[in-house]
């Protein structure tokens, strides 16, 4: 067993000083076939740490249910086997750019719950994920022969709230579940961050992507002794729906790296490995400065520009920051591992089945609710998917606009069976007026619930009313569409051939493969939804951009035939070309 303690100015392992080197790899994001490859190329970059969050909502999606928790700590255990030390930060809020910053919404949509405060009906879901939680982590500490060594209390807190007896109820919550190691908070290099972020006696830690002796500098200001720590070096960034896929200069990113060492200090890459979103659980953002504006989703990949792209390559960041880091090594670095194996040869996927939402709402939705008002996801257990509303226009009555208040995030919308139009949080109202009588569906797609800022914890679906005219219309029918629903397969789905004109719907079929590896799947002519391979969700896909191919990871294809689902929620070209896999 070893000792790992903060000291005055270094961090001590069995009283010897030593400086960590890390890199952030989400466990959750990258498949499990590829852990140890992923964490082999973070050896060779020149890294003796792994950083992961712990995403609370995708291991407890409802109440009482949780799910493969053991996955950390398989992930720990490749860690120690890889011969690298661990930083687990397992928030409860993570941000990381995941659905709901990581909490699940049955908790922060729960009525009269204060997420992120000392409020007393949060701390006890708190409570009761951290004591399951601890199973994997607390006999993996270094005091117990495992790899980790720092665990964090919260992220980012100072960036959100000031209330520092939060943070202290947290660090109690996780010592009287066992975990001795030393404990940290992170925040950005800001007096207001740090000051309502960070706790006496707990290491406090700074986030930044350039200007390092100015974020040390604002840092020691309110921590005069203990280990300077970037633990956010911000080497890429991430990327949205509709907008420009980041990147940042090699070279440029390897000179803040390289200013961060000499500055004496240990690190963090964030990202070494972004990886992927999976499942459609990548989350968003508001823009504008205060970050209350327009929705900003994020894109299903994770691959951050960091120096290990999604596939699992070098990049030139990689190299750049290989040659820096081997300067704080006694001996020669490891060589990069062989990567996975690509796919043998493209293959084209043949879609010859087709279900109408409607089908796939009746086989594989939840219950009809009848409400006087529409009902959140929230209310309705949904988490990532959609939610069908079904109104009636009375009538005789004559045209009127017809508009959606409150809409998050986007709405197909149908009046008498004849789509109408497109609406979104900033153009809620139809082109066209709708006389009476009619039947107006609205099917809204979550399209992720914001996970950084002031409105976190915000509400999806309809969360005003549906408005003719002025006047609010009642008895709104509501079913939801979980993509967990998924999960279990969608063999009770009746299907028949697909309609020539390429509207919405679930397309089933398949893609022989000859030469199982990594691939990426492309969908020319579709416009946005989600794709499962051989049961495994891809994530979302969407025709705006900026990311045009889905990854498959190599352990989901079998050699011969695999299934394909295509979850299409808006229309598709009727002169398409075929999906198609590519070798990565």
């Amino acid at each position: 067993m070893s000792e790992f303690t903060v000291g005055e100015a270094d961090f001590l392992l069995d009283g010897r000083p030593v400086r960590l080197l890390s890199g952030a790899l989400h466990y959750f994001r990258v498949h499990e076939g590829h852990w140890r490859h992923r964490l082999a190329m973070l050896r060779a970059m020149g890294l003796n740490c792994v950083e992961t969050y712990v995403p609370w909502n995708l291991h407890r999606p409802v109440p009482g249910a949780h799910r493969d928790v053991r996955a950390l700590g398989r992930f720990l255990d490749a860690v120690g086997e890889a011969g690298l030390w661990a930083i687990v930060r397992p928030g409860p809020y993570i941000c990381a750019e995941w659905e709901n910053g990581g909490l699940p919404p049955w908790v922060t949509g729960e009525p009269g719950t204060r997420a992120r405060t000392r409020d007393e009906r949060y701390l006890s879901h708190v409570r009761r994920w951290f004591r399951h939680l601890a199973r994997e982590i607390v006999p993996r500490q270094i005091d117990r022969d495992g790899p980790v060594i720092l665990v964090q209390v919260e992220n980012e807190y100072g960036s959100y709230g000031s209330d520092t007896g939060y943070l202290e109820r947290l660090a109690g919550l996780l010592r009287a579940q066992g975990v001795t190691a030393a404990l940290f908070t992170s925040d950005g290099p800001e007096d207001h961050m740090l000051t309502g972020g960070s706790l006496p006696g707990v290491l406090a830690t700074v986030n930044f992507g350039s200007h390092a002796r100015e974020a040390f500098a604002t840092l020691r200001r309110h921590r005069p002794t203990g280990p300077l720590m970037c633990m956010e070096f911000w080497c890429g960034w991430f990327g949205h729906w509709g907008g420009e896929h980041a990147v940042r200069d090699p070279g440029e990113a390897a000179g803040v790296l390289r200013e961060i060492l000499e500055c004496g200090a240990s690190v963090n890459l964030y990202m070494a490995h972004g990886g992927t979103s999976f499942d459609g659980w990548a989350g968003a953002n508001r823009g504008g400065a205060l970050h209350e504006g327009p929705l900003e989703p994020d894109v299903t990949s994770y691959d951050y520009d960091a120096p290990v792209d999604e596939y699992g390559r070098p990049t030139e960041k990689f190299w750049r920051f290989r040659e820096v880091l081997a300067e704080y090594h006694a001996g020669p670095l490891p060589q990069p591992p062989q990567r996975p194996a690509p796919l043998g040869r493209p293959a084209e996927v043949t879609l010859d089945g087709w279900s109408s939402l409607g089908d796939v709402l009746r086989t594989l939705g939840g219950e009809e609710t009848v409400a006087p008002v529409p009902p959140t996801f929230e209310e309705l257990s949904v988490t990532r998917g959609l939610v069908r509303y079904e109104v009636d226009v009375p009538g005789p009555r004559q045209p009127y606009p017809l508009t959606v208040r409150g809409l998050r995030d986007l709405a197909v919308v149908y009046v008498d069976g004849e789509r109408a139009g497109v609406l979104t949080e900033e153009e809620p109202r139809l082109k066209e007026p709708v006389a009476g009588p009619a039947c107006v569906e609205l099917w809204v797609e979550s399209l992720g619930r914001v996970n950084y800022g002031p409105r976190f914890g915000e509400a999806k679906g309809i969360t005003g009313g549906i408005l003719h005219e002025r006047q609010y219309l009642h008895g709104v029918r509501a079913r939801g569409l979980d993509l967990d629903a998924f999960a279990g397969g969608v063999a009770a789905v009746p299907y028949g051939a697909p309609p020539g004109e390429g509207v919405a719907g679930l397309y089933r079929g398949g893609v022989t493969v000859r030469g199982a590896g990594d691939a990426r799947l492309e969908l020319p002519g579709w416009t946005r939804g989600f794709v499962w391979v051989n049961g495994f969700g891809l994530g979302r896909y969407w025709s705006v951009g900026p990311q045009r191919s889905l990854y498959v990871p190599g352990p989901v294809l079998r050699e011969g035939e695999n299934e394909v689902w295509v979850l299409e929620l808006q229309g598709v070209d009727p002169d398409r070309p075929a999906p198609r896999l590519l070798p990565v």
